[in-house]
């Protein structure tokens, strides 16, 4: 268990173990074979009736000694797959934690990408408006500095945080009308915790795909309940009827797949992410597990 197993049959050197386990097995025997001669001799056994036979004996120890030697290997063999379960579920955590600070990493400069890329197409047009947009852009650093990078936030604040950065939205576009709505009572929302930003994508993807380049009237819906123990999220947002989507995978596919990666990563086979676009309107549902 201690030196045969470890040494030569962990390390893959099946035949020197078993030839090894064989002489071991026999040396064993034969040393106990002797001893039992010196202090057990035949004699002893013939005058109780008993006539000893060594071969016997011998093959008799084999059979014994066989079933012990697989119960220790076997028992070598589950602290090993143990050891090895736990060091391989320790990787797969740590594997598990780095992809999603990568991707979180990855998340947070695209959202504020494009907010200063609003911002300054505002500066030229508008000033002081830009001025009260850049105000509202030190909330969300705020948020991102001190709740972001917890593990989980309330869903009161993801909703602020969505509520405060459609109405910076709303700044840059007089055309666009706004909603959030719940049906779900407060003091739940004030107490359901969740992994941070994981709404933020697809808000995004809404105002920016609701832009009509006519200037007509846009809207963006969202709707956040909680029923048991799961949540829904629903985003509608309209589409301009003669929009494209860029081909291209470089023009803003990266916040999107990352969100995909990183609830396949949180929730598995757990959570619904589904897509439904019609001429008009653009439609993104969201299940998760709470």
């Amino acid at each position: 268990m201690n030196i045969l197993v470890p040494i030569l049959f962990f390390k893959g050197r099946y035949v020197m173990y078993f030839v090894s386990l064989f002489i071991l097995v026999f040396i064993s025997l034969a040393t106990i074979s002797n001893v039992m001669q010196v202090y057990f001799p035949h004699k002893d056994f013939i005058n109780k009736g008993i006539d000893p036979d060594p071969e016997r004996g011998f093959y008799e120890g084999m059979v014994i000694l066989i079933p012990i030697i697989l119960v220790t290997t076997m028992i070598k063999l589950f602290q090993r797959w143990m050891r090895d379960n736990e060091r391989i579920r320790e990787l797969n955590n740590v594997t598990f934690k780095m992809e999603l600070n990568e991707l979180r990493n990855q998340i947070n400069p695209h959202f504020l990408f494009n907010m200063l890329n609003g911002i300054k197409s505002l500066v030229r047009v508008d000033p002081e408006k830009a001025t009260t947009v850049i105000m509202k852009l030190s909330e969300f650093l705020r948020y991102q500095l001190y709740e972001n990078n917890e593990e989980r936030t309330l869903l009161k604040s993801e909703i602020n945080f969505l509520s405060n950065f459609l109405d910076l939205e709303k700044l840059r576009r007089d055309n666009l009308s706004v909603k959030i709505t719940s049906k779900t009572e407060a003091k739940i929302i004030n107490s359901v915790f969740l992994p941070p930003n994981l709404f933020t994508t697809f808000v995004e993807n809404a105002v920016k795909h609701s832009v009509d380049i006519n200037g007509s009237e846009s809207f963006i819906h969202i709707d956040i309940e909680v029923v048991g123990n799961q949540l829904f999220f629903d985003c509608v947002n309209s589409k301009d009827p003669i929009y494209k989507p860029s081909s291209n995978i470089k023009s803003g596919g990266l916040g999107l797949g990352n969100i995909k990666r990183r609830l396949e990563l949180l929730y598995g086979d757990n959570h619904i992410l589904d897509f439904k676009s019609t001429q008009t309107k653009y439609e993104i549902k969201l299940t998760i597990p709470l």
